[in-house]
């Protein structure tokens, strides 16, 4: 991390879930640097001592963050990377209604 890089609040970060909540696996070796995310996703990180699960229902403003702020303490010998990519569900403009497909400034042509 940069000097100037700010150390978002846990809050902000997502929540703690059972394991087996997760809709996605990944699993954790030493190698490992990095992880991408989207905003949204359920994960259960597995690794050679146990599993976590993690929501990442994070907040907007928080692109990323090292693994460990949520891992349980001991969960990882070394810093792991998180980049959250924001979620198409709640992107601007990615929601329509009826009013949204139609112009309805004019009035309906009845024939």
């Amino acid at each position: 991390m940069s000097a100037t890089a700010v150390t978002p609040r846990a809050d902000l970060l997502g929540s703690p879930v059972p394991a087996h909540a997760a809709t996605r696996v990944v699993n954790l070796n030493q190698g490992m640097q990095s992880i991408n995310v989207v905003a949204g996703d359920t994960v259960r990180f597995v690794n050679g001592s146990g599993e976590f699960g993690w929501s990442f229902n994070t907040s907007p403003i928080v692109q990323t963050f090292d693994l460990n702020q949520v891992a349980p303490n001991g969960a990882l010998g070394h810093p792991v990377r998180v980049y959250v990519a924001p979620s198409p569900l709640y992107s601007e403009r990615a929601q329509f209604n009826d009013n949204d497909r139609q112009d309805t400034r004019l009035p309906a042509v009845i024939r």
